[in-house]
This record gives structure tokens, C-alpha cells and sequence, in this order.
């Protein structure tokens, strides 16, 4: 059986937020479902983080709450909605200074509505150069329309 995406109409509301939500594709690769086959590369009782099934960069991870939030819109300003997006940040920081350590540029950020691939929050954690450089376009904001919002900048607009 192939699982969808996580495609669930408007956005949630926070009070609708779910510990898992059906026929996630990441839900069931943070909470281990027995058909997920994908490697951890880190794991706590907050997110987990594995690689990208089809890097854009020299090294190319997603860190994703296991919670199920929907997409950077169903962030609040609230010191756990931060917490957890610093959180993510600094597992995505770890995992590219261990594993690219010669990399001198990395980027994090994540895809707004409609541009976000999965409807599950997921930080892309990039450690460039960018393979093949043209994919460097899909994680460029796009001012009033979305695209890719910087971590950072996103930390700024949740912050209380």
C-alpha cells in the first residue's frame, strides 16, 4: 500500500492539531511505522531528522516535530511554538556541522502553503553548494507569495 501525503484541506487550527495524523508519510517516519524504512539520523521525545529523499544540496536533511502541524501557518506566537522551531534549528545545526563540517554555507528554512511539498512542518537543513545549482530557486523566498521562509526569519515572527 503506498501512503499519501499529508494533504488535509484548510489549515489546521491549533487546537486541531493531532499526535499523528492519517496516512501521513511523516508521521509515520516519526513515529517508526513498521512500513517506514527510512534512517533516523537524530531522535528525541520532540523531532526527529533524516535525510531528504531527493537532496538539493551536498547535504540535504529535514528535521520534523513528531507532533503533526500542518505547515508554518498553524504556528503560533507562543513560547512553545518557538521553542520547538529554535529546537529544530539547532538538531538541523548539529547534524551539518558533524556531517559537513567543510561546508562554509548552510541554509534552513521551510516551503509556506502553497509551496510546501508535504503537509507536515519540515525544516530543510542545507549545506551547500546547491546539486544542481538551478535547485537553489526552490528554496528562495518569494516575498508577498510565500516560497521559503528563513528559519530565522520565522523564529522573529513567532517570537513573543
Amino acid at each position: 500500500m503506498m501512503k499519501s501525503f499529508c494533504f488535509r484541506g484548510p489549515a489546521a487550527k491549533r487546537m486541531e492539531r493531532t499526535p499523528m495524523a492519517d496516512s501521513c508519510v511523516f508521521c509515520d517516519i516519526a513515529y517508526r511505522a513498521p512500513a517506514s524504512t527510512t534512517d533516523l539520523l537524530y531522535s528525541d521525545d520532540k523531532v526527529v531528522a533524516f535525510q531528504d529523499i531527493n537532496p538539493s544540496a551536498f547535504r540535504h536533511y529535514l528535521v520534523i516535530p513528531i507532533e503533526h502541524i500542518p505547515t508554518v501557518k498553524d504556528l503560533e506566537r507562543t513560547n512553545e511554538d518557538h521553542q520547538l522551531v529554535s529546537h529544530m534549528v539547532k538538531v538541523g545545526k548539529d547534524l551539518l556541522n558533524r556531517d559537513a563540517p567543510g561546508s562554509e554555507e548552510h541554509r534552513f528554512g521551510f516551503h509556506q502553503p502553497p509551496f510546501n511539498s508535504v503537509d507536515h512542518l519540515h525544516l530543510h537543513c542545507l549545506a551547500l553548494p546547491f546539486i544542481p545549482s538551478w535547485r537553489q530557486v526552490k528554496y528562495t523566498p518569494l516575498g508577498p507569495l510565500g516560497g521559503f521562509v528563513d528559519a530565522e526569519k520565522l523564529l522573529e515572527r513567532i517570537n513573543i
